[in-house]
């Protein structure tokens, strides 16, 4: 009872905010972020009544599924943006746009956040300094394709978009697995090279052999199937196993094996859009289908957000310098290698603003860091302020360049009411061959 009652106000908090949100011009996704925070810990929760909000970070932490499996089917629908045809056209530039962009960030936050030790090493650590310059690479693709669903955008910045960023974080990865790599290092004084260098690398190629493997699996199995019921069936079945598989972890003679689930369902949703001749028209179900789960997704994601990091003047001190360096780092970074490859005017000029959103990648990187000890605990509490000011300005900040670039239309969405009540849509006669084709087998 206790579990069903905190999701139904969780989705139903976060969906009644999104109305506030709308007279405000603003995303939903900031709307369901806000209504995490909320009905979390540190608002709702305060009141310490069971199904009411969530009362503790231990309650919240208990739904990891729900983020799990919500990410899982965001990185297979980013996967969907990697057809064949459309990368001819800005495959080349994506890529190098993609390394460029996570690199300079990288570099940037590095060397800022190295001054900032040199002046203050009781408050940061050189460990930490490399490690958050690593952590600063990662973007977050599921504030970014919730923005570009809801407003439906469309254009050159938008088609460049999402494989930069699906790119973004496995390039990310590397970094990162690096940066702890030479952390670990310091700490210890001992330099070890498998997790410096082979482990990161071996997780990347890894995590695309298993999506690869999953991706053609999953297109013989649906070609089982003819209704569309069926066929919606077995994609959610896919991206939960893929999901499931991606989190196992062993170790081989000496060396740590483990999975990108990011990765691996971004390959999924790659090998399937470019070998299944019905796959468009099954990714525009299988995003009705995932709605609500994406939901509460990011009104779980908003509860996550640690507010007691605010306490701490120097965290908030550091973590300031630290979103105004990655911030000039990924746009920069964006800036410069869009004019070297000829990009649009537009993505030269709006497609670093639309890299700012970071959330699970970079929570991911924080809580590995931890390991670290002290230095991890410091990584850690500034990603969590990062990311609570990234996440409730970006999406906004998104959506504000896709508009400027002339991606969103200004008129808004359709209302599904006056859809209904168009006598040129023949709803009835939709509806009943729709019926008809999910009776075939």
């Amino acid at each position: 009872m206790q579990t069903l009652l905190s999701l139904s106000v969780a989705m139903f908090a976060g969906l009644m905010l999104s109305r506030l949100a709308k007279v405000f011009k603003l995303p939903a996704v900031t709307a369901y972020l806000v209504a995490g925070i909320l009905i979390g810990p540190y608002c709702l929760g305060q009141l310490g009544v069971p199904g009411l909000g969530f009362m503790s970070m231990a309650d919240v932490k208990s739904y990891s599924i729900i983020a799990d499996v919500a990410l899982g089917f965001i990185a297979f629908a980013i996967g969907n943006e990697f057809r064949l045809g459309q990368l001819k056209k800005t495959g080349k530039q994506a890529t190098i746009i993609g390394i460029v962009q996570a690199v300079v960030a990288t570099l940037l936050v590095d060397a800022v956040l190295i001054g900032i030790h040199l002046a203050m090493p009781d408050k940061l650590p050189l460990p930490a300094a490399i490690v958050l310059g690593a952590v600063a690479s990662a973007t977050a693709p599921a504030a970014t394709l919730m923005v570009v669903r809801q407003y439906k955008a469309k254009g050159p910045l938008t088609d460049i978009l999402l494989p930069v960023v699906a790119l973004d974080d496995a390039v990310g990865l590397v970094l990162f697995a690096v940066s702890f790599g030479i952390s670990k290092a310091l700490i210890s004084g001992r330099v070890d090279i498998l997790s410096v260098l082979v482990e990161p690398i071996l997780e990347v190629v890894l995590s695309l052999a298993l999506g690869l493997v999953m991706g053609f699996l999953f297109t013989f199995f649906e070609k089982f199937f003819h209704s569309r019921s069926k066929r919606l069936s077995m994609s959610v079945a896919f991206v939960f196993l893929t999901v499931a598989l991606s989190m196992l972890k062993f170790e081989i003679g000496g060396i740590h094996i483990a999975f990108s689930s990011l990765l691996v369902c971004m390959m999924l949703g790659t090998i399937f859009c470019n070998i299944c001749d019905f796959s468009a028209e099954l990714m525009d179900r299988l995003d009705r289908w995932t709605a609500p789960l994406l939901i509460l997704f990011f009104v779980i994601s908003g509860a996550e957000l640690e507010l007691a990091v605010f306490k701490d003047f120097a965290i908030v001190l550091i973590g300031l310098v630290y979103i105004l360096a990655r911030s000039a780092g990924k746009y920069s970074g964006a800036y410069l290698s869009a004019k070297a490859t000829q990009c649009d005017k537009n993505i030269v000029r709006y497609l670093g603003i639309t890299l700012l959103p970071q959330a699970g990648v970079a929570l991911g990187m924080a809580i590995k860091a931890e390991q670290l000890g002290p230095e991890g605990h410091i990584v850690a509490n500034i990603t969590l302020f990062a990311v609570l000011i990234y996440e409730l300005i970006g999406p906004m900040l998104t959506k504000i360049s896709l508009q400027k670039a002339g991606e969103i239309s200004p008129e808004g969405r359709t209302s599904a009411r006056t859809l209904m009540h168009l006598p040129h849509l023949h709803l009835p006669h939709l509806h009943h061959n729709e019926n008809q084709n999910n009776e075939k087998e």
